[in-house]
């Protein structure tokens, strides 16, 4: 039963990755990555990780796909802006396949290490997903976490400045 869910949601996951390639309007391929988004959050769930799918749903689904809503509808991109090609398309397709068929040819001719980390099942089950998580962000990827929030304050900058109409 749960191999079934699983591919149903596999199903729809790709789906909804096609779509947003294909729609003509990009609020269209916005609501398509959503959707991808939630797919996403459910494959985080089958994991049991429920704190990493409510956070792929709050930052991407919500936040991010609000910014990005917000530049497309701030820079007026219309449906006659994005002129769509058949051949881009065939091509990453074709690009697409191959990179598909290298990783299930690497993952059914590799092997498991048995190497293990330092965090094992009963450190997460002891302390909890939330602490680990909060504790690694914010001690040893602190450096990076600043970067990634300056890098979206800049790209937000710079979408106000080009949508910006000569006053």
């Amino acid at each position: 039963m749960e191999l079934i869910f699983f591919y149903l949601i596999a199903i729809v996951a790709v789906a909804s990755g096609f779509l947003v390639i294909r729609c003509q309007s990009p609020v269209n391929s916005a609501l398509g990555l959503v959707n991808t988004f939630f797919c996403l959050a459910i494959f985080y769930v089958m994991l049991h990780a429920p704190f990493m799918a409510a956070i792929q749903i709050m930052v991407y689904a919500g936040a991010i796909m609000v910014l990005i809503i917000f530049v497309i509808m701030l820079l007026n991109l219309g449906t006659e802006a994005r002129k769509r090609y058949t051949t881009g398309v065939v091509w990453s397709a074709i690009a697409s396949l191959l990179v598909l068929f290298n990783v299930m040819y690497f993952i059914k001719r590799g092997r498991v290490t048995g190497a293990e980390g330092d965090i094992t099942s009963y450190t997460v089950e002891s302390v909890g997903h939330v602490e680990l998580i909060g504790k690694a962000l914010f001690t040893e990827y602190l450096l990076p976490f600043e970067i990634a929030s300056i890098l979206l304050l800049v790209a937000i900058v710079g979408a106000v400045v080009l949508a910006k109409k000569e006053v």
